[in-house]
């Protein structure tokens, strides 16, 4: 874990809106294309719905997630042409430890 890379992550409110909305895609993603195609939300929210409901370009809600990914904040998983994000609640936890012990 290295806080600065999450520090600078959390820095833009809709790389937040986007941790926010993964914590429970259930509530803020239509799960079910999902399901027609034997999957759930439990894999993560697919790029192309992040962006929709972000309303920014695909190259920036990209950039976001890859910036999100290299912190340490998201996990993501290919299924054919489709990448899927979601948390990687062990570093959210480390890092929210970091700052109630050390800062």
């Amino acid at each position: 874990m290295e806080p600065s890379l999450i520090l600078k992550a959390l820095s833009n409110e809709t790389r937040r809106q986007i941790l926010f909305w993964l914590k429970h895609p259930d509530e803020h993603f239509d799960e079910t294309p999902y399901l027609q195609q034997g999957l759930t939300l439990k894999i993560g929210a697919c790029v192309s719905d992040i962006q929709e409901k972000a309303g920014l370009a695909q190259s920036v809600v990209s950039s976001y997630l890859l910036m999100m990914q290299k912190a340490g904040l998201l996990e993501a998983e290919r299924f054919g042409k489709w990448t899927f994000y979601r948390r990687n609640e062990k570093t959210i936890q480390a890092f929210a430890d970091y700052i109630r012990d050390e800062l």
